[in-house]
């Protein structure tokens, strides 16, 4: 199953494969950046000095940020030029409703399809997760970008045997614009809450193939995502 990654930078010719290349480093470094809130939200995006910081064309630089408006991490104000989107718990919580709908939808199908190779896989990212999770008890901030990829992983292996590239396309974008919002709020919150043990049951109905519990399961992680972020003030500067 291809990831959002792959499926926003697939190849539409077989031209100018430098070109492509420039455009899809470009698209990476910003969306990382944006991601782990390096550029901030409501910070402006320069052509012209990222032009000259990554050394490429104007136009490798807008293609890039089209692709990053794409997943609604970049915005175009008229006259204004490109920002980093804004964040808000009103938008936070429009994409925890959407995502809680579609995690469920995928989770229901990759439950249905899944073969041994899709438990193990699940299982190995489970494990993978566990050891970040323990290292946050002692720096949840350190290891914050860690156990975001991790938990990406763990997340994505659950529903990885989803035949519907729509469905785990369109649910991928959540996961990140989520991801994007977690990572800030740990910054600023002293909240806690034993993620880990969440995992593990999200984890034990999978392997039981249990659709209701892990669908009743994953509508009170997505819950509780929610309120462990709104609980925490976003610094929106």
């Amino acid at each position: 199953m291809m990831s959002v990654v792959d499926l926003l930078l697939m190849e539409t010719s077989d031209d100018k494969p430098q070109y492509r290349t420039a455009i899809e480093e470009v698209y990476a470094k910003l969306r990382g950046e944006i991601l782990t809130g390096a550029l901030k939200p409501g910070e402006r995006l320069r052509v012209e000095r990222l032009r000259a910081d990554f050394g490429v064309s104007a136009t490798t630089v807008r293609e890039a940020l089209s692709r990053l408006m794409s997943e609604t991490l970049v915005v175009s104000e008229s006259q204004k030029g490109f920002r980093v989107a804004p964040l808000s718990p009103e938008d936070f919580r429009s994409i925890s409703e959407l995502r809680r709908e579609l995690e469920k939808m995928a989770l229901r199908e990759s439950l249905r399809l899944g073969d041994d190779s899709w438990e193990a896989a699940v299982v190995a990212a489970f494990h993978k997760l566990s050891k970040v999770e323990e290292l946050t008890k002692i720096d949840p901030v350190a290891y914050a970008e860690r156990w975001d990829i991790c938990n990406f992983d763990f997340h994505n292996a659950l529903v990885g045997a989803c035949q519907n590239r729509w469905l785990f396309y369109f649910r991928a974008i959540l996961q990140s614009q989520s991801s994007r919002y977690l990572r800030l709020a740990l910054k600023n919150s002293a909240k806690e809450r034993d993620v880990h043990a969440e995992h593990e049951a999200i984890l034990k109905a999978a392997l039981d193939r249990d659709a209701d519990e892990i669908c009743r399961l994953i509508e009170i992680h997505i819950d509780r995502t929610y309120e462990f972020i709104t609980g925490a003030e976003i610094d929106e500067n």
